[in-house]
């Protein structure tokens, strides 16, 4: 499976070569020429390494890391900095924020691949992908992505939680009162039918591709998770 770079970078004629010199290595490539678009870009599809500008025209680049350092889904991702700013100091900054590594421009394409492949090799020694497996139903932890019958289903926040939570304790029946606990947490006021809006949302959502039935309602108690449903099929 082809590694996903997404390449951040205001001049065009940069981005192209950098997307043609990868792609000859057998790379993916995404571009993005401002924050905003690799923000995006990166909420549909999450790379598996981030090359990025220094000099942004909507936001810096030492900034745009630091964001993506505080998101659980991109903070572990390999970035690394191109800048034509070579100071020691911008050096220690960027490298401070959140980037792995740090190339000054012109970037030397030989020396940048061997960069990549080496923060890729590093990052797979350190993390196998977190994946949960139920049937058709699989949800990948490090992309928060759905995927059933290998087709891609959006889920907002909430119900992503609650699949992620009923996935890991399956069988088992929760009431409202738990999953408010659970996925909301101890000091949250909300009531308790708020549960069922994110459920009946949830299960809409599996219906896409049939999965909904792996929900159960158990009247009076609450709600059941089991893959038992689809060996039934």
């Amino acid at each position: 499976m082809k590694k996903q770079i997404l390449c951040v970078e205001d001049e065009a004629a940069i981005r192209q070569m950098i997307r043609f010199s990868l792609e000859r290595e057998g790379y993916t490539v995404m571009e993005a020429e401002n924050a905003y678009v690799a923000r995006e870009l990166v909420a549909n599809q999450t790379p598996d390494l981030m090359l990025i500008d220094w000099m942004l025209p909507d936001l810096s680049g030492p900034e745009l890391i630091r964001r993506f350092r505080k998101d659980e889904v991109t903070r572990d991702i390999p970035i690394v900095m191109l800048t034509a700013r070579s100071e020691e100091e911008d050096m220690i900054h960027g490298l401070e924020v959140g980037a792995d590594d740090y190339l000054a421009k012109p970037v030397s394409l030989k020396t940048l691949t061997a960069r990549i492949k080496a923060l890729l090799r590093r990052s797979e020694g350190f993390s196998a992908r977190k994946v949960l497996t139920m049937g058709p139903i699989n949800l990948d932890l490090d992309a928060h992505q759905l995927t059933i019958h290998g087709q891609a289903i959006h889920l907002g926040i909430t119900e992503y939680k609650l699949l992620e939570f009923f996935m890991k304790h399956p069988g088992r029946v929760y009431s409202r009162a738990q999953l408010l606990d659970f996925i909301w947490g101890q000091n949250t006021y909300i009531e308790e039918r708020t549960v069922d809006v994110h459920i009946l949302r949830l299960r809409k959502a599996l219906k896409l591709q049939e999965a909904d039935h792996c929900i159960h309602t158990v009247r009076g108690a609450g709600y059941r998770f089991t893959e038992e449903a689809f060996h039934e099929l």
